[in-house]
């Protein structure tokens, strides 16, 4: 599985279902002018430029592990401190914001419980630490379409359902793990309107993260065949698809 993909591949393929999420979640967590307010796992930027519009870029920091990522951000967002490095290890100080953040990223994390032990970490006594993760248990992430089509064509694949943090009761055990109190957790739905078929699809053709490999061993037969399938239920288009995440917050 693989995030070294260039910024404008994951947006096309996850960003227009992260960035409405990202507002939500910016909404949930009271982010408020005056505070500071670290992403943690930004990505190419889509809760950083929520954080940004309502912040200010000088008071906004964002952490990836990807280099591609890292310098996509950068160049979208002038004046953020936008570093290199991971959830488990983050490079700032002791109670150094408000607010932190971590938007489609826990159930990546190598140890989430100490990633969100690391948010709480920089974040001041009492501020907000929160994350979210699409319903993977329940089969409500943007993906779901390609997954039950994948299940259908390859059984034998694992697909998302068993990543840490897909359900809301496990989202909230990490943040319970990571030393949060009064963690509460809702459900975020997002709606998006795709024009056609092949907007919707030609995106997983690029290789990122578990649906993109996923498409890539399938092989060209396989990949014909999924594509086959898939037209099939969706259509041509235009239609939506509606994908839901669990949100949790905590205080630090």
């Amino acid at each position: 599985m693989t995030f070294e993909v260039a910024g404008d591949a994951y947006d096309r393929f996850m960003g227009r279902y992260s960035r409405p999420l990202a507002a939500d979640l910016a909404d949930w967590l009271e982010v408020a002018s005056g505070q500071r307010a670290i992403d943690v796992g930004c990505g190419p930027g889509a809760l950083t430029g929520i954080l940004a519009d309502r912040l200010g870029a000088d008071r906004v920091a964002a952490v990836d592990p990807s280099a591609s990522f890292v310098e996509a951000c950068r160049e979208r967002l002038p004046g953020v401190d936008v570093r290199l490095g991971r959830a488990e290890s983050l490079p700032h100080d002791d109670d150094s914001f408000d607010v932190a953040a971590a938007c489609l990223v826990v159930h990546f994390m190598s140890d989430p419980v100490g990633g969100i032990a690391e948010m709480a970490r920089v974040t001041r006594p009492g501020g907000w630490v929160g994350a979210t993760v699409w319903d993977l248990v329940g089969s409500r992430a943007p993906m779901w379409p390609l997954w039950e089509a994948v299940a259908q064509l390859a059984p034998e694949h694992p697909g998302e359902r068993e990543f840490p943090g897909g359900s809301r009761e496990g989202l909230v055990a990490i943040l319970e793990g990571g030393g949060l109190r009064d963690v509460e957790a809702v459900e975020l739905p997002v709606t998006v309107s795709h024009p056609s078929f092949e907007e919707w699809w030609e995106p997983y053709l690029h290789g990122v993260g578990p649906a993109g490999d996923a498409v890539g061993a399938l092989g060209p037969d396989g990949r014909a065949r999924l594509e086959e399938t898939l037209r099939d239920r969706l259509g041509d288009g235009p239609f939506d698809l509606t994908a839901v995440a669990y949100a949790a917050r905590g205080r630090a």
